[in-house]
């Protein structure tokens, strides 16, 4: 309306663009109202075409000049007369400039001549809010389009594997990421290294373990050359489903590719090594790394010598470097020129690697610049494969919004311990798991104890565990010959109730025990739990000693008569007889294993 203000828009008066309406009893808005032109409807008027719906408003014609009289008011249905309200007169501007009359004179209207008057220009600002109401709509509207194509982009980029485990893209308690970098050579420029026909193997495992309250978190390295058992795993493709049988005493990188093995075997591999539950996982190629150190603009990386790898294609002197694309595969890909050459060493590399990339990421210079965040989302949605827990952008989003709460410098890399394979000999080529330092940090793990030392969440966690045992545990303890005990078996595996009778009544003389055979069902149990009731407090007691129970894995019944014998339910985290089911977490990480913080800029490979 400002364009039609008193004064403005060739001094039309607003009020003389409300014309009257006598089918609707109410007045209307003619913006085509002519400058000095009577409302009262005559011959070619806009009130006469009210009254006549067989003209349609485009034959509206308003008058340049005035007319000698005014034309005579409508009549009403019932034949009666109408009143229209005449042109106000405002006493400030001069009507006359077309018809001749002076200011505060009435001007009158002359019929139509055919000949539709020129629309008045529109003022500057009324222009200017076209123009910024229209680029305005064009970018919203643009911009969703754009977002939707965009989105749509980067969900086609997906591959998805069906694991059997459909868990939501946030869920609450300690995260577990299986990430799997495979050396499937497919990809311009990926033929010339290693095994051209490789189908895939586990090449780079990492469990990426983020605690509960998000404050931490732990890369777990788990070398491919490590002996170790591959469980019986289902795949599905084409709507078919196929079971793998399990492997004893093979390499760790077997878990995928070997056998027709996909993630999901990987997956259940690192649970029965670690303890931890996957929440879910990630599957990238060679691509993956060129592209995403692309995306970011180069990762930094230190050498403590100069390096010439004929088989990686690795060569950099000694000092910083920014690498991308090949020479950043060829860095992570490298082994031969560094330590001892093994397996190990170029882990050690890949953290160094991952940990720079990660402060890139994470940094303003990648946050603020569109074109880095478009490149690097549409890298790793282009390298990667996932379960469909996550397999789409949105719950990538989700998942990743979660995690991003986690402190750069809180965050580690470690190599599960090993020890050279004693059964190779001096030539040894595989590796066999250091159990003692092993199972130490796989208990840190799942008790989010953070590797990098978050004092006051441990001190915490420490004393509310030590209440707990000392309230449970506190007392006297039974002899073995008087434990009454039913084992029943939950763990999956077969045959683990017997085994653990057996070693009880050979080992710990508790011989009243018996095997209770599988849960009801076969229901499979996360946790190792003892039933008690309160008169066998001493019975649990002795039972917790020998099987190395916690405090929340002992629980008291009440009501109703004390069954004859306790009730011990294995549990997922029962790894053999003789091995303690829980493994009291240590203050720190053992100092000897071999770990990288995410935030340490002065590593550098030697």
């Amino acid at each position: 309306m400002d364009a039609q203000g008193r004064g403005r828009a060739g001094g039309i008066d607003p009020a003389d663009q409300w014309v009257f309406d006598p089918k609707t009893g109410s007045y209307e808005l003619r913006l085509d109202h002519a400058d000095g032109a009577d409302p009262a409807p005559g011959p070619g008027s806009p009130a006469s075409e009210i009254t006549d719906p067989s003209r349609s408003a485009s034959s509206f014609v308003p008058s340049s000049k005035a007319a000698p009289s005014p034309a005579p008011r409508p009549k009403t249905e019932s034949g009666g007369r109408r009143e229209v309200p005449g042109q106000r007169d405002t006493g400030r501007r001069e009507t006359g400039r077309r018809g001749g009359a002076k200011a505060g004179a009435k001007a009158s209207v002359k019929p139509a001549t055919g000949r539709r008057k020129p629309k008045p220009k529109k003022s500057a600002k009324k222009k200017a809010l076209l123009w910024t109401g229209g680029t305005l709509a064009f970018i919203l509207v643009g911009g969703s389009l754009g977002a939707y194509l965009l989105y749509e982009h980067f969900n086609n980029n997906l591959n998805k594997v069906d694991v059997g485990i459909n868990n939501g893209a946030v869920i609450k308690g300690p995260v577990n990421i299986l990430v799997i970098g495979t050396d499937k050579r497919d990809g311009e420029g990926n033929k010339g290294y290693g095994d051209e026909g490789s189908v895939g193997h586990a090449d780079t495992t990492l469990l990426f373990h983020v605690s509960e309250d998000r404050s931490n978190a732990t890369a777990l390295s788990i070398p491919r050359d490590m002996i170790t058992d591959i469980p019986e795993c289902t795949t599905k493709k084409d709507g078919k489903s196929k079971t793998i049988p399990g492997s004893k005493g093979v390499r760790f990188n077997e878990s995928l590719g070997q056998e027709e093995r996909d993630p999901g075997c990987t997956w259940r591999t690192v649970e029965a090594l670690t303890g931890l539950k996957v929440s879910h996982f990630m599957m990238a190629d060679f691509n993956a790394v060129k592209r995403m150190s692309s995306a970011v603009g180069g990762v930094e990386v230190c050498l403590g010598k100069d390096i010439d790898d004929p088989k990686s294609h690795l060569k950099l002197s000694k000092g910083r470097h920014k690498i991308e694309g090949e020479d950043a595969l060829a860095f992570v890909r490298t082994r031969h020129s560094v330590g001892f050459e093994s397996d190990l060493d170029r882990i050690k590399l890949q953290q160094q690697f991952l940990s720079s990339m990660i402060r890139e990421m994470k940094s303003d210079d990648t946050f603020t610049n569109p074109k880095k965040l478009y490149n690097l989302g549409d890298a790793a949605t282009k390298s990667l494969t996932v379960d469909s827990g996550i397999g789409s952008v949105s719950d990538l989003t989700k998942l990743a919004k979660d995690l991003s709460r986690v402190n750069l410098k809180n965050i580690t890399f470690a190599t599960v311990p090993v020890v050279d394979n004693p059964a190779e000999g001096k030539n040894h080529k595989t590796v066999v798991l250091d159990k003692t330092k092993a199972e130490q940090l796989f208990a840190m793990v799942r008790q989010d104890v953070s590797l990098t030392e978050v004092k006051e969440k441990e001190k915490k966690q420490q004393d509310q565990a030590d209440a707990k045992q000392a309230a449970l545990l506190q007392g006297p303890r039974a002899e073995p010959a008087a434990v009454r005990v039913k084992v029943l078996n939950g763990s999956g595996k077969i045959g683990a109730a017997q085994e653990a009778v057996r070693w009880m009544q050979n080992n710990k003389g508790i011989v009243r025990s018996s095997n209770g055979g599988n849960t009801p069902g076969g229901k499979k149990a996360d946790k190792t739990v003892l039933e008690f009731a309160p008169a066998q407090a001493d019975q649990a007691r002795r039972m917790a000693d020998v099987m190395g129970l916690p405090a929340d894995a002992l629980k008291e019944t009440s009501g109703g008569a004390a069954p004859a014998e306790m009730t011990l339910t294995l549990g997922s985290d029962f790894k053999g007889a003789g091995t303690p089911v829980h493994v009291e977490a240590p203050a720190k990480a053992p100092e000897d294993i071999q770990r990288v913080e995410a935030d340490d800029k002065n590593i550098c490979a030697k």
